[in-house]
């Protein structure tokens, strides 16, 4: 964990946040997933037509990208700014499948810490590994709106 104030944030970019723990994304993962979000396409969870034709089930692209909120959120304490707040992406790209069963983590560095309105706004490049591949699962860029108070 990268803790730090509010003024302190300029002086991070460039720095990398943290690495979080590794995740396993079970079969249960991705049903639940699919059944949240109404999206039981047969490659999430048709596991044996999957296996037939693809090897395996694999999870959907935004299920992973929503781990990054359950991943990353720990990565950054401000000490002094308890209003932070999701303000979307500048863009994410599902680089890699990830078969059911398979372990993700997330690697997240500072890249810029610009003021917004009456707080400052993080881009944070976001690389969600994939145990055992050389390329990454999903590369995003994730950006965070800090509002400084008590």
């Amino acid at each position: 964990m990268t803790k730090t104030t509010y003024a302190g944030l300029v002086d991070l970019v460039g720095a990398r946040l943290g690495i979080s723990d590794w995740v396993t994304i079970d079969q249960e993962m991705i049903n639940r997933f699919a059944d949240a979000t109404g999206d039981h396409q047969w490659i999430h969870v048709d596991i044996d037509r999957a296996e037939r034709e693809i090897g395996g089930t694999i999870a959907h692209g935004f299920l992973v990208l929503s781990l990054i909120a359950r991943l990353g959120d720990p990565m950054l304490m401000v000490t002094d700014s308890p209003h932070r707040l999701n303000y979307g992406l500048n863009k994410a790209r599902f680089t890699s499948p990830v078969p059911a069963g398979a372990r993700v983590r997330l690697v997240q560095t500072l890249k810029s810490a610009e003021p917004k309105g009456s707080g400052t706004l993080l881009a944070i490049d976001c690389q969600m590994e994939l145990e055992g591949s050389e390329r990454p699962a999903l590369v995003a860029e994730q950006l965070v709106h800090v509002i400084p108070g008590a």
